[in-house]
């Protein structure tokens, strides 16, 4: 048996069908590894109770005398379930979360110890922010941070530790994370459509921005993973001809769950409901070994939390599988990628959905208002949008014929589109209802079709009752992307609410001014609708046409977030200051750069030390192949018989020779730009050591076609791709 299945299939063997938690329903034990309300209840007083939940939902500082006491009780919660750690909980500018573990423990002078957890350890820590990212907002020597409580996100626990959601920021003050501007956004946006709304007398307390997030992920056997060294380097496979078999057949997508897929899932599950998280929704991706998992929609903020909460459980769970979890958009080429689409909306306490029609002229026109609003949002900073969900690793995803293109447009259907075309001529238009259609079985009663159809080329749709942001990257943190987004839409909503303040000061009716302004901000954005296919060449042009952003360089997409209307859009909303988003510009520059240097250093060392040895000594068995044939035919019986060993003797010197000539060319150039500014040195990467990235792996997949598969080094597509 080939060697690197054997360990595969014992592990294999010993997996459980499927997953073992508990016998009870998911109600009995749903957040209970949470200091939620009911925690709360138990450990809190009433009146520390009023002060969290003031805090939470009205966006009243919270009285610093209430940390103790929610300090005391977190401390006695938390203990009760067996913990003996704590730790501030933030997410860095690297993209992924940190944590410091602290004990409880308190050592004393008489060779005891107590367990100490005070307000001020709650409330605010200092972390050494020196190593983390910060885009030159602080010298490498100026090592200070701080972290400081998130009381609307709760704390939770996994293993022995209670993790508290905070904050991240500088000691000048700037934030050195995502959580912070994530934060400021929400508030920015939430009083913004609390101002609009005003306008419809509609009743509520307060507006609220929700985020429904679809993780897409790819699950490979971890002991194939550890004999990848493109995998373990880069989260992508560097090399690799595709199977003959992948995912033509279209029978992956929603089709039955593998087994020990399943397994993995529902431990997953059973971890993530103990968090509060609410997954509602699993299944198979297009991609063979691809598969999603999604919650119901929640209160951002704590949508973003959850997100990187799985995350890491999902790492840590399909360890434990024997399974290695792939968040890379595009870890293998020539099947899709993944992505994490983003469902958008906002709405109010007292449950309304601004982007719901209504059944009254005042609903419908509050309908249309929010949704222009959003689309001149999205055509004035489609730019920015861009930047928010463009990375080394995503750029290999978008655009292709599995993802939306690195052109940000938006796709509202005909209806909505003539129904805002009618306001053009002064009148509010009705949305129609679903409607029922047959299906010519009497068997099965009549469905219930919506107003517009979906469209999975669109990277900004309107899904019936939300916008979906479908070009987020599946590693990424959805934070960044909503953050330029309700930037965006609040800046638009103030302009609206403005607009119509300054026509009723005329003296318009404020209908008619409603109207006014909706067809004005119709008129002016309408070029970003589009509803056709987003993967044809011909929208690339049309795009153009219509002057939508259409660049596709990485390191000149990140010019976005230095453009003046960016800067104008974060200063005006209080979301980042200009020196944040160049501090951001600089690390997604730096960040560019050193994944392609990683992945251009794997791929030489991987085709110098596995690929061209190998390949060199088949070449030297065929050769001695051919020349022991020599001995023992006639010279014209020679010629026939070694034509085709011949043939690949040649092939495989020319692609060792490009192999190791543009390897040692890629090489050189990555030595030689190690003094460049950031965005120079991004630029280089892109234009210049790229296209060796893509030349060389050419030269070595065509090497995988002709050298014995018995000697290939790595695992191949065929054995990677399908679980076992």
């Amino acid at each position: 048996m080939n060697s690197r299945f054997e360990a595969v299939n014992k592990a294999f063997e010993q997996t459980p069908v499927y997953g073992a938690p508990p016998a009870m329903k998911t109600s009995d034990y749903y957040g209970c590894h949470v200091f939620n309300r009911a925690a709360m209840r138990k450990y809190l007083s009433r009146e520390t109770r009023k002060m969290i939940y003031d805090s939470i939902e009205g966006g009243l500082l919270l009285d610093k005398s209430a940390a103790g006491y929610v300090a005391a009780g977190m401390k006695q919660w938390a203990m009760d379930l067996g913990v003996t750690h704590y730790a501030h909980w933030f997410q860095p500018l690297t993209g992924g979360t940190a944590e410091k573990h602290d004990s409880f423990a308190e050592p004393y002078g008489k060779g005891g110890c107590i367990e100490e957890f005070s307000g001020r350890l709650l409330a605010q820590q200092e972390t050494d922010g020196s190593s983390f990212p910060s885009g030159g907002l602080r010298n490498t020597f100026e090592a200070r941070g701080y972290t400081a409580w998130d009381p609307s996100s709760p704390a939770f626990i996994i293993g022995d530790t209670m993790f508290i959601p905070t904050v991240f920021v500088s000691y000048s003050g700037e934030s050195l994370d995502y959580k912070a501007p994530l934060m400021r956004s929400i508030n920015a946006l939430n009083k913004a459509s609390a101002s609009v709304l005003s306008l419809f007398g509609e009743e509520f307390e307060r507006c609220v921005t929700y985020l429904g997030w679809e993780q897409e992920y790819f699950l490979i056997d971890r002991e194939l993973y550890a004999q990848r060294p493109d995998l373990v380097m880069t989260e992508r496979t560097l090399m690799g001809h595709s199977s003959s078999k992948n995912q033509q057949l279209e029978d992956h997508y929603f089709g039955a769950i593998p087994m020990r897929v399943l397994a993995f899932m529902q431990d997953l599950e059973y971890e993530a409901y103990k968090l509060g998280i609410p997954i509602k929704t699993r299944h198979n991706e297009v991609a063979p070994n691809q598969f999603e998992i999604a919650p119901v929609y929640e209160e951002m903020n704590l949508a973003v939390d959850h997100n990187l909460m799985v995350m890491a459980l999902m790492k840590r769970i399909a360890k434990k599988h024997g399974f290695k979890v792939l968040f890379h958009e595009k870890p293998f080429k020539g099947v899709n990628g993944s992505g994490k689409h983003c469902n958008w909306s906002i709405g109010t306490d007292t449950g309304v959905n601004v982007f719901s029609p209504g059944k009254t002229d005042s609903e419908n026109l509050r309908f249309y208002s929010f949704v222009v609003s959003t689309l001149r949002a999205v055509y004035k900073h489609g730019g920015v949008l861009k930047a928010s969900v463009m990375s080394a690793s995503n750029a290999h995803r978008l655009g292709a014929n599995e993802a939306p293109p690195a052109i940000i447009s938006s796709y509202i259907g005909d209806q909505i589109a003539d129904a805002l075309d009618e306001i053009g001529s002064g009148e509010i238009a009705k949305m129609p209802s679903k409607r029922g259609r047959s299906v010519g079985i009497p068997q099965i009663p009549e469905l219930m079709f919506d107003n517009t159809d979906r469209n999975r080329t669109s990277p900004f749709a309107f899904t019936g009752n939300r916008f979906e942001f479908r070009a987020t990257g599946s590693s990424a943190n959805c934070a960044l992307p909503m953050i330029a987004l309700n930037s965006a839409m609040a800046e638009q909503l103030i302009e609206f609410k403005s607009r119509v303040d300054a026509y009723v000061a005329e003296g318009k009716e404020l209908e008619q001014a409603i109207l006014s302004v909706i067809k004005e901000f119709y008129v002016d954005c309408k070029c970003v609708c589009f509803d056709g296919n987003g993967y044809s060449d011909e929208w690339k042009d049309e795009a153009k046409c219509r002057g939508l952003d259409c660049e596709t360089s990485v390191p000149l997409v990140f010019d976005q977030y230095l453009s003046e209307s960016t800067k104008r859009m974060f200063e005006s909303t209080n979301v980042m200051t200009e020196s944040e988003l160049e501090a951001r510009a600089e690390i997604y520059w730096e960040s560019y750069c050193m994944k392609l240097d990683i992945e251009a250093r794997t791929l030489a060392d991987l085709a110098g030390n596995h690929i061209l040895p190998v390949a060199m000594d088949y070449q030297s068995k065929l050769a001695s192949g051919v020349a022991n044939m020599k001995v023992i035919l006639d010279e014209q019986d020679y010629e026939k018989a070694t034509a085709a060993q011949k043939e690949y003797i040649m092939e495989l010197a020319d692609h060792i020779a490009n192999i190791r000539s543009e390897c040692k060319a890629m090489i050189s150039i990555c030595d030689r730009i190690t003094d460049k500014d950031p965005r120079d040195r991004a630029i280089v990467f892109h234009d210049e050591v790229v296209p060796y990235l893509e030349s060389i792996r050419d030269s070595v997949d065509a090497l995988e076609l002709i050298v014995d598969d018995r000697a290939w080094p790595l695992p191949k597509y065929r054995e990677m791709l399908f679980v076992r």
